[in-house]
């Protein structure tokens, strides 16, 4: 447990850039936004289970791979915290510049005031974000570009990736996530495809390029 103490430091900063991702998508839900054609939606239908419970489906695919990695490799465990923590500002900021609107639906929140904006941050930092008919799927309409689904499984999968007894459960939570966001119409495809780029590319600004991983014992 001696990566205890750092590891508690980059949760706080993970949740802290969390914050600052979290508000800027609620500034951005406040600006009328287009919904844009899709070319591949328009071809995957609609599954109103798969979207009430996609949250759900990403704690399942994501948290117990992050605890184990924690315990297998608290060192890096720690970097990719932080690297969780750089992406999530990196999102806000693209959220905050795209305006991108609904993937369908009308665009409920355009105009909202300060006050209600507010109130869903405080709900939204904490568990409550996660509520299959409350939280994200009431207050986060806009927060497109880019898919936070898709870019914290494939983050998590590449710092995992060394690790075959944790690699090839992360590879196939993350593509079940990925395609659920298709059928849950969550995210527009241009959402996910940014994800992949903007994500790995930052993975190999701070870890370098990767390399064929030695196994690990």
């Amino acid at each position: 447990m001696r990566h205890l103490p750092a590891a508690a430091l980059s949760l706080v900063f993970r949740y802290a850039c969390y914050g600052v991702m979290v508000w800027l998508a609620l500034w951005a839900e406040a600006r009328p936004a287009p919904t844009l054609p899709d070319v591949v939606l328009q071809h995957v239908p609609y599954v109103a289970w798969v979207d009430r419970w996609n949250y759900i489906v990403w704690i399942v695919a994501y948290v117990p791979v992050a605890i184990v990695f924690f315990l297998t490799d608290g060192a890096r465990f720690v970097r990719y915290m932080v690297s969780s923590g750089l992406v999530a500002l990196v999102r806000g900021v693209c959220i905050a510049v795209t305006g991108l609107g609904p993937v369908s639906g009308p665009d409920l929140h355009a105009g909202m005031d300060f006050d209600t904006r507010l109130r869903a941050f405080t709900g939204l930092m904490t568990p409550a974000f996660f509520a299959p008919d409350g939280g994200a799927r009431v207050y986060l309409t806009k927060d497109l570009f880019f898919s936070g689904h898709t870019a914290t499984t494939l983050l998590l999968l590449l710092y995992v990736w060394p690790n075959p007894k944790l690699r090839w459960p992360m590879l196939a939570a993350h593509v079940l996530v990925v395609i659920s966001l298709f059928f849950a119409h969550l995210h527009y495809s241009i959402d996910v495809i940014g994800a992949y780029a903007i994500t790995f590319s930052l993975f190999v600004l701070r870890e370098g390029w990767p390399k064929t991983p030695a196994p690990v014992r």
